[in-house]
C-alpha cells in the first residue's frame, strides 16, 4: 500500500519547534541544528550590529555564537527559548570580544555604527529609526539597553558582565530608554 509520500528531511526539521531540535542536535543531530542556525542567525546577527559590531564582526561573532551553543547544548535545559538562550550567548562573546580588543573601552563615548541591515518584526521604516536612534545613545548607554532589552539579560547579569555597578547599568539603561523615547516620538512607560 503507498502512503502518503514523506516531505524531505530538511522539510520535516524545518516543522520542529526549536526545543525538538536543541534535543535532536544535543544528540549529534547536525542538519537539526543547522535548522536552529537557519532558523536564528539573522536575529543573532541583528543584535550584535545593534551592540557596536560592524558586519565582519557581528558575522564572526554569530558563528562564534553558534559554534559554542552547540558545544553547550547539552546542558541547555530548555528553561528559556532557544532564541533568547543564543542571543544571550553571542551577547556575552560580544563583551568577552570588547573586553580583550584594547583599543576600545565598553562604556566609552558615542560611537558612529552603520545599522543593521534589518530587525525582526519591524518595517523598514521603522527599523531604520530605531537603528538611528540607537546610534544616538552614548556607547555604554547602547550596550545596556541592547543587553537588556535585546539579549535578555538581568541588571545584574550586565554589571558582572562589564564589570560595573548596577547603579551604574540601571542609569545607562534608563537614560537609553528615554532618549530613545523620544528621539521615537514614543509615549509609555
Amino acid at each position: 500500500m503507498i502512503g502518503k509520500p514523506r516531505p524531505p528531511p530538511a522539510a520535516r526539521l524545518a516543522l520542529l519547534p526549536d526545543a525538538d531540535l536543541a534535543g535532536l542536535s544535543a544528540g549529534g543531530d547536525r542538519a537539526a541544528y543547522g535548522e536552529l542556525a537557519r532558523r536564528h542567525a539573522r536575529f543573532v546577527r541583528d543584535l550584535m550590529r545593534r551592540m557596536g559590531a560592524d558586519a565582519a564582526l557581528a558575522d564572526d561573532l554569530t558563528q562564534e555564537a553558534f559554534i559554542s551553543a552547540l558545544h553547550s547544548l547539552p546542558g541547555y535545559r530548555l528553561e528559556a527559548p532557544f532564541s533568547a538562550w543564543i542571543r544571550t550567548v553571542a551577547a556575552r562573546l560580544y563583551l568577552k570580544r570588547k573586553a580583550k580588543d584594547a583599543r576600545t573601552v565598553v562604556m566609552a563615548d558615542p560611537v558612529d555604527v552603520a545599522a543593521p541591515d534589518d530587525a525582526p518584526g519591524l518595517t523598514p521604516d521603522a527599523r531604520m529609526d530605531l537603528d538611528a536612534a540607537l546610534r544616538t545613545l552614548s556607547a555604554g548607554e547602547r550596550t545596556c539597553v541592547t543587553l537588556c532589552h535585546g539579549a535578555g539579560l538581568t541588571g545584574q547579569e550586565i554589571a558582572e558582565t562589564l564589570g560595573v555597578p548596577l547603579g551604574t547599568v540601571k542609569s545607562h539603561v534608563t537614560r537609553g530608554l528615554e532618549k530613545l523615547r523620544r528621539k521615537l516620538n514614543v509615549v509609555g512607560k
